[in-house]
């Protein structure tokens, strides 16, 4: 069982990162074109507070949680997904931050509240509370990254990443299976520079096939918010080389990612 504080903790300074960008923009700004093809500042914003409410109604009421995954699963869930959006990008912007704000603080407490021993329903299987709240940094850090692309604005990232790298080593096959590959069995070793300049590693150490390199870039590379030809990242192996081409920490279509050089850092 995983202590939830620290993950809490650090969920809640993500996304109050998040707020920090879109907090002071003007009408017209919440009209910024991001990186996401099709998406706006708004779009952004009106995705994580979906997928902040719906963590919010797994935690509080999971079964009302099921019973709205049965919904979605009828009419797909990527098509549902976009109809909930529609539901936030069409209020004015102080009415989208409000409901940002109401949703993250909600879900965040709700996720706090639920002990470290149960798992909570999703959408494919049952979680623990944490690996659930390391899937809203992923979120957060994915989303939030957009709009500062959007922005012009450079993240200062810190060691609270460490919750998205590890959930990206654990849901290591996402790329795979969204490609309809079988994944490799053999396990993959990573090591990775924090931030803060510690090192952190998963898997074995024994391990063939490795990745090593930036903490920052590998997040950016698993969220698909960076080509890996931009990133500090370094493969040995046949196996962890190809994985540098299709990671991702998220279920379902990869989407088109990013052109290599598309960003000036």
């Amino acid at each position: 069982m995983k202590d939830t504080t620290g993950v809490i903790a650090d969920l809640t300074a993500e996304a109050a990162e998040v707020d920090a960008l879109v907090a002071g923009l003007s009408e017209e700004e919440w009209d910024t074109p991001t990186p996401a093809p099709g998406w706006h500042v708004r779009h952004q914003i009106g995705h994580l507070a979906f997928i902040f409410r719906i963590a919010g109604l797994s935690a509080a009421q999971p079964d009302a949680f099921v019973e709205m995954a049965k919904a979605s699963a009828a009419v797909g869930f990527e098509k549902a997904v976009e109809g909930a959006l529609q539901e936030y990008i069409h209020d004015p912007a102080e009415v989208l931050l409000g409901r940002w704000r109401a949703e993250r603080d909600t879900a965040i407490k709700a996720l706090a509240a639920v002990p470290g021993d149960q798992l909570v329903p999703w959408l494919v299987n049952p979680l623990p509370p944490y690996v659930l709240a390391c899937a809203g940094m992923m979120e957060v850090f994915g989303h939030g990254q957009d709009i500062a692309d959007a922005l012009g604005v450079r993240p200062e990232r810190t060691d609270r990443i460490k919750h998205l790298a590890g959930f990206a080593v654990r849901v290591r096959d996402f790329g795979y299976e969204a490609r309809n590959l079988t994944p490799p069995e053999e396990e993959f070793r990573f090591e990775l520079t924090a931030p803060s300049g510690a090192e952190w590693t998963f898997g074995p150490a024994d391990a063939t096939q490795r990745i090593i390199g930036s903490a920052e870039d590998f997040c950016l590379l698993v969220t698909r918010r960076r080509h890996r030809f931009d990133l500090d990242l370094h493969a040995t192996g046949t196996l962890a080389d190809q994985w540098l081409d299709i990671a991702q920490a998220y279920r379902g279509a990869a989407g088109e990612g990013r052109r290599p050089g598309q960003f000036d850092a």
